[in-house]
């Protein structure tokens, strides 16, 4: 038996070392045939000896796996997996990292409350309770979990909208929507309603869009802390990125002045005019606003005022210049009827009733300091009332879907994008460009926002070179051969060379409806993103207004026939017809109720001014 079983072990020996030769020399046959009769031999030895083939299975499983969990066996797994698929993700990665079924398995760590519910439950819970669909490859969709932030760069009508009105009509919870125009709230705002209260803060009178509630920057400013958030929402409204040390300096001391007045204003239960009031003429402001001050329980602020009303008329000039652009919403009356408070809401009930909140704005009136403020206190609020919930999370979350952020909401998106995914805060970012991010939040802040985002979603659109070498560059490289023919066209040579997996004029060029999304943890993927006017809801939303327009166009119509025929009965006979109301009577009749003589024709019906505008106008 020893003999058989030397015999065994010297022959798997040789087939597996001939696999190994054949395979490196990509002699596929001969190799297939040495794996057969290694399997075969194996299959024996462990018949003949099977404690001799346990310990030699054990030895060779941690060879094997010392060996590939090495950094160059690693690398070179990733190169060919790389070469393999083209530098793409391929149908099973996405199915194995981004699928319906991967954002599941999350379910109940972002959810603290679908614990409570059966497996049964869960298995019939929509997926968009859980995560956000980010595009569609082949026969699967790309996900990415509600926790995550999610960044899109677009240029104008390339479709960000239309995905994002998806997005808002898939929202678990409460949302707020920033936006410039009112595509997203003509489009969701009826079937969001369904769901909950849905309210419109129009700063700027777009598109004649009432403000259901306001808001007054003073709301909470009597807490020091509170204060300094306002004061931060207003100034980074104002602020450029891409400005030197010395602008980020008198910012900084705009910020602290500013906080302190706003502080003031609160305590004294004054105005937002008096805090422009007071930047305007600091000197008329010295003695209420220290005596308004003397009540707050943070001393530090009463000795910002008297640093700043102290100080020489250029210091304070420069400190005001920075803080007259967080006021300037105060010049235009939509947005001081928004800012009056005189219909103020609750945070915590907006979280409850799963609430939609639209904030409209556009940068040339100003009012992106007023937005940026409002959206800063319902996610700082949100904050909060989550540290209080199970698990520190907010069930359902908030989702914030801020089309054209660096517009008109430039919320510290740096800090916010490491924080609020933890707490139950769902984040998705619109921007025209890498460039304008950078524009807005400078080049540390767009790398932090971009290095915190676990999915970026480009729709092409964009003409900068270098944000066309940033996603390029993004995506990696991949392995392209190259076959040299000689002039009858026979090949000499094969050899390989590196190319970009996407290069920046295809990213440029993509097509309406493609998107390219680069998700953590994986290749990037190419695929279709589906807009919200293709959605069921939203067509059938469609169909019933046109079949209640076609059924107010039809009432319209019968009155107006029935008034014509009135009108031409009248003329012809020189009486209304049986039953016809006497308030078109000739004025000359006398009273609308007296009856006419027996016998008389009577005077001939006036026909209404309507009817005859009505006339005209099919002529």
């Amino acid at each position: 038996m020893s003999e058989l079983t030397t015999l065994l072990l010297l022959g798997l020996g040789a087939t597996v070392v001939a696999t190994l030769v054949l395979g490196r020399r990509r002699q596929h046959g001969p190799a297939a045939v040495a794996t057969g009769l290694a399997v075969l031999l194996a299959w024996q030895l462990a018949t003949w000896a099977p404690l001799l083939s346990a310990t030699l299975a054990a030895a060779l499983g941690i060879v094997g796996w010392v060996r590939l969990s090495r950094t160059a066996s690693t690398v070179s797994r990733w190169g060919a997996r790389s070469r393999r698929k083209a530098g793409v993700a391929s149908t099973v990665d996405v199915a194995r990292l981004a699928s319906a079924a991967a954002v599941r398995r999350k379910a109940t760590v972002v959810r603290p409350s679908l614990a409570d519910r059966s497996r049964c439950d869960r298995v019939r819970m929509a997926t968009t309770e859980v995560a956000v669909p980010l595009c569609r490859v082949g026969a699967l969709r790309v996900w990415s979990s509600i926790e995550d932030v999610c960044c899109l760069f677009g240029g104008p009508r390339t479709g960000k909208t239309g995905y994002l009105a998806g997005r808002v009509l898939d929202a678990p919870g409460a949302t707020l929507v920033t936006s410039t125009r009112t595509d997203l709230h003509r489009i969701t705002a009826q079937l969001r309603a369904e769901r909950g209260p849905v309210f419109v803060f129009n700063a700027v009178g777009l598109g004649d869009l009432p403000s259901t509630i306001t808001f007054d920057p003073l709301t909470g400013c009597a807490d020091p802390v509170t204060a300094a958030e306002r004061a931060t929402d207003l100034i980074a409204a104002g602020q450029r990125g891409g400005g030197d040390s010395d602008r980020a300096w008198w910012d900084a001391q705009a910020r602290r002045v500013l906080a302190a007045l706003l502080h003031a204003a609160a305590l004294g239960g004054l105005s937002m005019r008096d805090v422009q009031r007071w930047v305007s003429v600091p000197s008329e402001a010295a003695r209420q606003v220290t005596s308004l001050l003397r009540r707050s329980p943070e001393p530090a602020y009463a000795e910002e005022v008297a640093q700043f009303l102290d100080t020489n008329e250029r210091t304070q000039s420069s400190i005001t210049t920075s803080i007259t652009p967080a006021l300037g919403w105060l010049a235009s009356p939509a947005a001081s009827a928004a800012a009056s408070g005189h219909t103020p809401f609750d945070v915590a009930e907006l979280l409850r009733s799963r609430a939609t909140v639209f904030l409209l704005g556009a940068e040339e009136t100003q009012a992106a300091p007023l937005v940026t403020a409002l959206t800063g206190h319902i996610a700082r609020e949100a904050r909060r009332i989550a540290a209080r919930q199970p698990g520190g999370r907010l069930d359902p979350p908030l989702t914030l879907v801020l089309d054209e952020a660096a517009l008109i909401s430039p919320v510290p998106l740096d800090s916010w994008t490491a924080d609020m995914g933890g707490r139950g805060v769902t984040i998705l970012a619109a921007f025209q460009s890498r460039a304008q991010l950078i524009a807005r939040w400078g080049q540390t802040g767009a790398a932090i926002i971009l290095n915190n985002a676990a999915a970026v979603m480009v729709f092409g659109g964009t003409k900068d070179r270098d944000d066309l070498d940033y996603w390029s560059v993004l995506a990696g490289e991949r392995d392209e051969p190259i076959t040299t023919t000689d002039h009858h066209g026979r090949a000499v040579s094969r050899t390989v060379r590196k190319v970009a997996v996407l290069t920046p004029a295809q990213l440029a060029n993509l097509p309406t409806g493609r998107v390219v999304v680069y998700r953590r943890g994986m290749a990037p993927v190419i695929g279709r993103v589906r807009m919200a006017w293709h959605r069921r809801d939203i067509r059938a939303q469609h169909r019933a207004d046109q079949r209640q327009a076609r059924r107010e166009r039809r009432q319209a119509c019968a009155v107006i026939a029935g008034a014509e025929a009135t009108t031409r009965h009248a003329t012809t006979t020189g009486r209304p017809p049986v039953g016809a109301a006497r308030n078109d009577a000739h004025p000359d009749a006398g009273d609308a109720g007296a009856a006419a003589p027996a016998g008389s024709p009577g005077p001939p019906a006036r026909v209404p001014r309507w009817v005859e505008s009505t006339r005209e106008d099919r002529r």
